[in-house]
């Protein structure tokens, strides 16, 4: 591929749909050429484009989107440096929860996959015949998914302690939430009524019914009501530290259900929506102006990404998961080994690594396909239009008939093999992420 650099011009002629690529300038591509996002030379093997070409057609046909509109329409395959098919796919459209895949690339290159938030809880008083004669103090460390099953482990390891009461209130500081709820003040509650069995309702009585058998049912009777503070009292007294799921399963299952609420927990973590944008075009070495958010989460069509930009973030996903001994397909849903979720449905080909987007008149798509003949195929779809059940099973459909084209890859590469068991789920409410911390000295 380097001697193309040297003839002036690489010749990226492609047409699709009437749609001709205009050729890359040699200089600015060597001045790239480390950049997965941009590409060298065409795939001599037309199987992509003609694809894609079919897949337009078939869209126009099946009145999906008008003739003259098929400039809403972006694609983009590329395996390796060969670009296999490309229909305005440098434009950034509303990509939806594409978004994710930025959140989920500068999050792991930002925290690594083993990192774990933490959250806090403190006394501001003594702890006297199992009654703690002060308040309860929960300090938030930005854990995205700190759920039922989470907040009864921690009470249950609170009445370990042999605390079983509370005479103050509960004093909620930081970036805590609970059940995705980015209110401090309702999460507060949630969490005061799940220490306390005697007050659950209907959904935390179903949480415990799946939970492992023998799990006890905490009694933290806090007395007071749920208080916001900002300032941490200095005489609060740790009691424990509960930390949450490993950055690589929070990653996961973000994109497992495309979760809105830790999609913006993660961005908030890294320094917001601007530093993400910058980091994740500096990543995945596309132009900034392909990749525009307003939010982690990809709520909104003001976050645009351009079908290149999404290849190329995926790629630097699976760089940046290499060097930590993982892949991409343990940071999204595969099929054939994930059946939760936005993967539910689907019928995309076996061990097909994917990301979904849906917005109300947008429907993406963007993963990774293994074949015979082309190895990986990075692919990014974005549809626009109302018709979003039509759009998925066309989208499928599309993948399907590329693998007839490029036969089914006779194993399956270790490279996006996931390292977890087939529908394996992180294991909530484990003990063992408890850290008891009494009679430490906050500092």
């Amino acid at each position: 591929m380097l001697e193309l650099l040297g003839s002036g011009l690489v010749s990226l002629w492609l047409e699709m749909a009437g749609v001709q690529i205009k050729p890359v300038d040699a200089l600015e591509t060597l001045a790239l050429y480390n950049s997965p996002g941009l590409v060298l030379a065409p795939d001599p093997n037309p199987a992509g484009s003609t694809t894609v070409q079919q897949y337009l057609k078939e869209l126009i046909a099946a009145k999906l989107v008008p003739e003259n509109l098929t400039e809403s329409q972006g694609i983009w395959m590329q395996s390796g440096p060969m670009l296999m098919a490309n229909h305005q796919g440098t434009i950034p459209l509303p990509a939806a929860s594409l978004t994710k895949i930025a959140t989920s690339l500068v999050a792991l290159q930002t925290w690594g996959p083993d990192h774990q938030f933490e959250t806090l809880v403190s006394a501001t008083g003594p702890i006297v015949n199992g009654v703690l004669q002060g308040d309860l103090v929960i300090t938030g460390g930005g854990d995205p998914m700190f759920v039922w099953e989470e907040a009864i482990a921690l009470g249950n390891t609170l009445n370990k302690m042999g605390i079983k009461q509370v005479t103050g209130n509960l004093l909620v500081t930081n970036n805590f939430a609970m059940n995705f709820e980015l209110y401090p003040m309702v999460s507060g509650q949630m969490l005061k009524q799940a220490m306390n069995h005697t007050t659950w309702t209907r959904p935390a009585n179903y949480i415990y019914s799946i939970m492992p058998k023998g799990t006890p049912k905490p009694q933290v009777v806090i007395a007071g009501n749920v208080k916001l503070v900002t300032q941490p009292n200095p005489q609060e007294t740790l009691l424990l530290r509960r930390r949450s799921l490993p950055m690589q399963q929070l990653i996961k299952e973000m994109n497992v259900f495309s979760n809105n609420s830790m999609a913006e927990m993660l961005a908030e973590s890294v320094g917001g929506a601007a530093v993400m944008r910058l980091k994740a075009a500096q990543l995945a070495g596309v132009p900034e102006a392909e990749i525009q958010l307003i939010n982690g989460s990809g709520l909104g069509v003001d976050n645009r990404i351009s079908p290149r930009a999404a290849c190329a973030m995926l790629m630097a996903i699976q760089r940046e998961a290499a060097a930590h001994k993982i892949n991409v397909a343990d940071l999204f849903p595969t099929a054939g080994f994930d059946r939760r979720g936005t993967m539910q449905a689907r019928k995309m080909p076996y061990a097909t690594v994917m990301k979904t987007g849906t917005l109300r008149e947008v429907s993406a798509l963007a993963g990774v396909i293994p074949t015979r003949d082309r190895g990986l195929v990075w692919f990014a779809i974005i549809n626009r239009g109302p018709q979003i059940p039509a759009f998925r099973t066309s989208q499928d459909k599309l993948l399907q008939n590329l693998v007839q084209q490029l036969e089914v890859a006779p194993n399956l590469p270790p490279s996006i093999t996931p390292h977890s068991p087939k529908y394996f789920s992180p294991e909530l409410g484990a003990t063992s992420r408890n850290e008891i911390l009494l009679g430490t000295k906050k500092s």
